[in-house]
């Protein structure tokens, strides 16, 4: 599986502004959630996600909760992963495990008149998998080809490098996928173990949507989760400090262009100067074409076909990073350029920036809630990131009420490009490294 990176967080500041009738339920076994009621189909999807995902694996066992989750769906009590399949098929179900640095996710879609069979399929796999010996190594063997296709693709490689740089000891400085060794070594222990960690009713948040009243939601999420355990058996990580220096890391790598990323500080989504960056960055180069850093170097001296940036707004630690990929020869003159930019927005944007970027966050660019599955996600990933249940309804109003004073205010606070940390893959020319990496970075 390959990490989710930070694209939860991304859609949910994206959702659009309309009234939204969100329900809060309580289930008789105390379990919560959040609910938009639909009965236009009969058709009901849930989401649930759990806190703390693959950060809480075990340093020596990195790799197991990632590995235990793509098993999840391969068997569960009495039937094996065949059987399963087929039961879920039979139902006209979808069952889908996913899972990232913060959470892990699990869906269920289903048709109104069989959401009881497969909720009790689901409450199998979560409560009973059977992490049988086939199974698992079939899935081993697909995590153990993507750790091989990462150490030699040049993306893969700049991403954990820069990843090592940026968090140190905290899970977020590997790769959620574990080493070969790590995975290797893992047993079928070794997933229960992991299970046990992370699923659990007081690591849930749940988000539904679809053809479903709060009494009827209520009794079907008792008898999903009602057999977990009421807590984890591992702590949630604490919160990681970005240690990026700045500075230029080269990784010699044969080819004839080369793969920049960069990242300095960022920000929480609760800061009071969110708003503010998330429009800023849009005007940076989070706004394609629109973006200040796509026309000075792909626009006017064509040194990239694409360049972009992100609030990469993990649960424990942030960065505002970005990236491109160019020719060997111009990657010094397109790093230099970036230096520039990142700066420049300091000095201020200009009225006709600020509308622009508004107008496309808050009209053309937003998320629609245009299905059960996609309400479902986002109404889970608002309270995991913490957001009120009103969100929908103000969510446009705090990107209109961003100045170019705010923007100005948080650029200053956050964009110095002595603090940009570049990671660059390749034989990049007119640049000087500060130092250098091995291809293959050590993910212990």
């Amino acid at each position: 599986m390959i990490r989710a990176v930070f694209a939860l967080f991304f859609a949910i500041v994206a959702i659009p502004a309309h009234a939204i009738d969100i329900q809060d339920v309580t289930s008789p076994g105390g379990i919560k959630a959040w609910l938009v009621e639909d009965h236009s189909i009969p058709f009901v999807a849930l989401s649930l996600n759990f806190r703390g995902g693959a950060s809480l694996d075990s340093p020596d066992k990195r790799g197991a909760i990632n590995l235990m989750t793509a098993t999840l769906e391969e068997g569960a009590g009495d039937m094996d992963s065949t059987e399963f399949a087929q039961a879920a098929e039979d139902l006209g179900a979808r069952l889908s495990f996913d899972v990232g640095d913060d959470a892990l996710t699990v869906t269920m879609r289903a048709l109104t008149e069989n959401r009881d069979e497969t909720a009790d399929l689901l409450g199998l796999a979560l409560t009973q998998p059977r992490f049988d010996e086939p199974a698992v190594e079939r899935v081993r063997a697909q995590v153990l080809a993507i750790i091989r296709a990462e150490a030699t693709d040049p993306q893969a490689i700049t991403a954990k490098e820069m990843a090592r740089q940026a968090w140190g000891d905290h899970p977020y400085a590997t790769s959620i996928n574990g080493t070969a060794a790590s995975v290797g070594a893992l047993t079928s222990d070794d997933l229960m173990a992991a299970k046990d960690s992370v699923l659990a009713r007081d690591r849930v948040v749940i988000g539904a949507a679809g053809d479903i009243t709060p009494d009827e939601l209520g009794a079907l999420l008792d008898r999903i989760l009602g057999d977990l355990p009421a807590e984890g058996t591992v702590p949630l990580p604490g919160q990681a400090k970005l240690q990026l220096t700045g500075g230029v890391t080269v990784i010699d790598w044969d080819s004839p262009q080369t793969i920049v990323a960069f990242a300095g500080p960022g920000l929480p989504i609760d800061d009071p100067d969110y708003f503010a960056a998330f429009v800023a960055n849009h005007i940076l180069g989070g706004g394609g074409f629109s973006s200040r850093l796509m026309d000075e170097i792909r626009e006017k001296r064509g040194l990239t076909y694409g360049i972009g940036t992100s609030l990469a707004t993990g649960m424990l630690g942030q960065t505002w990073q970005g990236g491109m990929a160019g020719s060997n020869a111009t990657t010094g003159q397109a790093v230099e350029l970036i230096r520039q930019e990142w700066d420049r927005l300091a000095e201020g944007v200009t009225e006709t920036e600020l509308e622009n970027a508004k107008t496309y966050l808050t009209g053309e660019y937003p998320l629609r809630w245009d299905g059960n599955g996609k309400i479902a996600g986002i109404l889970a990933g608002m309270q995991l990131v913490g957001f009120p249940i009103d969100y929908p309804d103000t969510r446009n109003d705090q990107v209109e009420a961003v100045t170019a004073k705010d923007i100005q205010r948080v650029a200053q606070r956050l964009l110095h490009s002595d603090q940009l940390r570049f990671v660059l893959t390749g034989r990049p020319e007119g640049i000087e490294a500060t130092d250098t990496a091995e291809t293959e970075p050590t993910l212990n």
